[in-house]
């Protein structure tokens, strides 16, 4: 094996390193959202468990954050929590999430 073919190999590695850790952190990042929804709709306990993975499973639909944004804003629909404060909330779960997602390993 070449140094180039090892440097390459490196950064493939780094490279899928890097989005599993994107991937956990999103997922990360959305059961947070629906834990926050959950209380906005008054929910708890187990049933705020169950929404938040409601709204992980969500993020399944299509590419990108557009399908979570959409079924939180539904849910909340008449709750005085509009769009904009939903992808607000979402932008500072992401960093909590980047944080809890790198301390856990």
């Amino acid at each position: 094996m070449t140094t180039f073919d090892k440097r390459e190999e490196g950064f493939e590695k780094k490279f899928a390193h890097d989005e599993d850790l994107k991937f956990k952190a999103m997922a990360r990042r959305n059961k947070l959202l629906g834990l926050w929804a959950a209380g906005q709709l008054g929910k708890s306990g187990a049933d705020a468990d169950a929404y938040a993975k409601e709204v992980v499973l969500a993020d399944f639909e299509e590419t990108g954050d557009n399908d979570v944004l959409r079924k939180v804003a539904k849910d909340l629909l008449g709750k005085g929590i509009d769009e904009q404060q939903i992808r607000t909330k979402m932008d500072e779960l992401l960093d909590t999430a980047i944080e809890q997602v790198k301390k856990s390993g």
